[in-house]
């Protein structure tokens, strides 16, 4: 029986959970079954469970290590001393960046995350809430303080977040611009709407 590959510094469960995101991606999570997971993988079906327990878990693994990488990254920006502007500016770029380079697993983590169970799914959807909340609130604070214009907060974060959720279609693209172009032709376009 064939073992499962690893890269350098990379455990057996990384390689069936990056092999899992590009399923799921692909074929959603529900239509992913185990089986394919195990020939994506190169192993039987059965040797997958000395490393996971089920599809569930591997979801929910996804779906927390990118929602606490984004909130870390978030609480970095929220106390340093930067303008309003400039934190939106970061954290959009660390969305770009990561939607560019760990694609597979921000696509599932946005797209699929309805799958989790319980009491996944609650605790999942609370941290989304919190996130953009967090983010609104910068937004708000800079329209406070006479960097931004007088807009709807929640709104803006929405739209920003779901124009970086559109980099899929870059991944897609025969004729892509370079990922450093999409970065900054990005911060241009989301946000000129907000300075003042």
């Amino acid at each position: 029986m064939p073992a499962i590959k690893t890269q350098r510094h990379s455990s057996k469960k990384e390689v069936i959970i990056s092999k899992a995101a590009k399923l799921f991606r692909e074929k959603s999570f529900s239509g992913t079954s185990m089986r394919d997971l195990a020939e994506a993988v190169g192993v039987e079906a059965a040797s997958l469970y000395n490393h996971i327990q089920s599809k569930a878990e591997i979801l929910q693994v996804i779906c927390f290590k990118v929602a606490n990488i984004f909130m870390e990254h978030l609480e970095r920006i929220e106390v340093n001393q930067q303008s309003s502007i400039e934190k939106i500016k970061d954290i959009l770029r660390f969305h770009i960046q990561h939607m560019i380079n760990n694609f597979e697993e921000v696509y599932v983590a946005d797209r699929e995350w309805r799958h989790l169970n319980e009491p996944y799914l609650s605790n999942f959807k609370v941290q989304r809430k919190n996130y953009r909340q967090r983010i609104a609130a910068i937004i708000e604070n800079g329209i406070q303080k006479k960097e931004l214009k007088s807009i709807d907060a929640p709104t803006a974060v929405l739209m920003m977040l779901h124009a970086i959720s559109g980099i899929e279609s870059w991944h897609r693209s025969k004729q892509k611009i370079s990922a450093e172009q999409l970065e900054e032709n990005m911060i241009v376009i989301l946000v000129e709407g907000l300075e003042k």
